[in-house]
């Protein structure tokens, strides 16, 4: 295993993002639609916050609804906005920072994913699942 492998090797580079001024009902369909658990919130090409899928299930009482599991009660999404749920203090890493760099990372947090920044600009994300995923092709 390459002690030094830059994240720019197993990053997604083709990112789903939003921006505050979406509304919840299109980051719960972006979430499904792509099958993704993590979406970087932009403003002209800038990360200014990213929304995970838990932190959407949090506000929506989802996870206790009697209706279908596919469908969420608009009246809920609602109540607040992108910006409002987002988490703004939003740790990154550039495509150069090392795979093993990355891992200590998330390892000693509580989030599940890194966007990639180069000269302020969002270029990629990388989650835990793209870490496990590449460490189990090392074996």
């Amino acid at each position: 295993m390459k002690q030094r492998t830059p994240v720019s090797e197993i990053m997604t580079k083709n990112i789903v993002s939003l921006t505050k001024s979406d509304d919840l009902e299109k980051a719960e369909m972006l979430f499904k639609r792509h099958k993704i658990k993590h979406m970087p919130v932009v403003s002209r090409g800038m990360i200014i916050g990213i929304l995970s899928y838990t932190d959407l299930m949090r506000i929506s009482y989802a996870e206790t609804s009697s209706k279908a599991e596919n469908t969420i009660e608009s009246v809920v999404y609602n109540m607040f906005t992108i910006e409002q749920v987002m988490v703004k203090d939003v740790v990154t890493v550039s495509s150069k920072t090392s795979i093993k760099d990355v891992t200590k990372i998330l390892a000693a947090c509580e989030f599940h994913a890194l966007p990639v920044v180069d000269n302020d600009t969002l270029i990629g994300i990388v989650t835990t699942t793209d870490l496990l995923n590449y460490y189990h092709k090392q074996f």
